[in-house]
């Protein structure tokens, strides 16, 4: 079967979420999925009711065989390589060579962070070098604690990162970006700035122990936040010309509707919340609307 009501590209949590509520509704679906989420090299998912502290694997995988109840909802495994828009909906075709059709189009493709050339930062990513105060925060409380960002993204962090360990470390890795407001306050809390360059992240295994910078001296944590520049993972939705946010993000209305007509998307790849009770929830509501508009031009 190559046609489809709905095609989601990405079978993570939002894309396995919208096809949950599609299926449900009886309508013909197919989740094609690269099997590479952003955050699968995190040992715990947190702050999700009734799944505190699992596996992100094994969540995607219970809501999978989940899914396999519904027998409108097919996988196809693969990377979504290319797509346009038709006559009557969307072409997509897979790095395989297969081609799909459907009326509607949901991406759920999340987002590709950009990691620094730091020796060991990408072994100690999603470990304990960590993006989320609300998804890691509470596992790192009252550790010795950096931040590498600088400007706006480090006042921010740090505020929410204060609550949670005692006194932490700024890390701009070069000159820092602070208002004087800012740096008056930080300097009030006694915050530490180190604005020389990192050079290396010495670790145990992806667990932090030392920042190492460039003067030579070594900085002990044992968490460290990172505030990173990220890419869409997918670069259908710019080739169909969905606008992105000034942050980088696939432009969405309140119903997850995109720029272009017919197209959603949820998760990651469209707001900054980066969560798994989040892409759920985004992905119920993604379902729920795309079902919603295929209801009105079937009943008009």
């Amino acid at each position: 079967m190559k046609k489809f009501d709905v095609i989601i590209i990405g079978g993570s949590y939002a894309g396995l979420s919208a096809a949950l509520a599609l299926g449900r509704s009886l309508r013909k679906v197919l989740v094609i999925d690269s099997g590479l989420p952003c955050n699968r090299s995190t040992p715990h998912s947190h702050n999700f009711l009734t799944h505190d502290g699992e596996r992100p694997a094994d969540i995607a995988e219970k809501a999978k065989a989940e899914l396999l109840a519904y027998e409108t909802v097919k996988f196809q495994n693969g990377m979504a390589l290319s797509g346009r828009k038709t006559e009557k909906g969307f072409e997509i075709i897979t790095q395989e060579g297969e081609t799909f059709y459907g009326r509607k189009l949901i991406f759920a493709t999340g987002i590709s962070d950009v990691l620094p050339d730091i020796p060991g930062f990408a072994e100690c990513w999603g470990i304990s070098v960590i993006h989320c105060p609300y998804c890691h925060g509470y596992e790192f409380r009252g550790r010795t604690t950096g931040i590498i960002a600088n400007g706006d993204k480090a006042f921010h962090l740090v505020s929410l990162v204060r609550n949670l360990a005692p006194a932490p470390v700024i890390l701009t890795s070069g000159q820092a970006a602070f208002t004087a407001e800012q740096s008056a306050r930080l300097e009030k809390y006694g915050i530490r700035v180190i604005e020389e360059e990192i050079t290396e992240i010495a670790h145990e295994n992806g667990w932090v122990r030392q920042v190492i910078i460039r003067s030579g001296e070594r900085v002990d944590f044992e968490a460290v936040y990172a505030a990173l520049p990220f890419t869409q993972h997918s670069g259908i939705p710019a080739s169909l010309d969905c606008e992105l946010t000034e942050h980088g993000y696939i432009r969405t209305d309140a119903f997850q509707k995109t720029t272009v007509n017919g197209v959603f998307a949820c998760g990651d790849n469209a707001g900054m919340m980066r969560s798994v009770a989040n892409a759920v929830a985004g992905g119920s509501m993604t379902g729920a609307m795309v079902n919603a508009e295929l209801a009105r031009e079937e009943f008009s």
